[in-house]
């Protein structure tokens, strides 16, 4: 549908369209875990910025009931080396 926004004193019409969504991107990684931590190793290349990486592994670490995952508190991630470890706040 059709919306109109004030945006500081100015008026802009937009219209909202469906648009479709790349599939997610599948990888495998190599986990060694510890209670507080979890070293991750020869994790892919992949063509996205560092920060997506590192929100991706914490994502998929965060509460995960398989790979003993908890909420996270760092995600120390490493282009270079295709290395990552994950703190978590509560050894688990």
């Amino acid at each position: 549908g059709k919306h109109t926004l004030n945006l500081d004193n100015k008026v802009a019409d937009v219209t909202v369209k469906p648009f479709t969504l790349e599939m997610g991107i599948g990888f495998e990684l190599h986990v060694t875990i510890s209670g507080e931590k979890i070293n991750i190793s020869e994790i892919p290349e992949l063509l996205i910025p560092e920060d997506w990486m590192r929100d991706k592994l914490e994502l998929n670490f965060y509460k995960s009931e398989q790979g003993g995952g908890g909420e996270v508190e760092n995600v120390n991630y490493d282009k270079r080396s295709r290395t990552a470890v994950i703190t978590f706040l509560r050894p688990g």
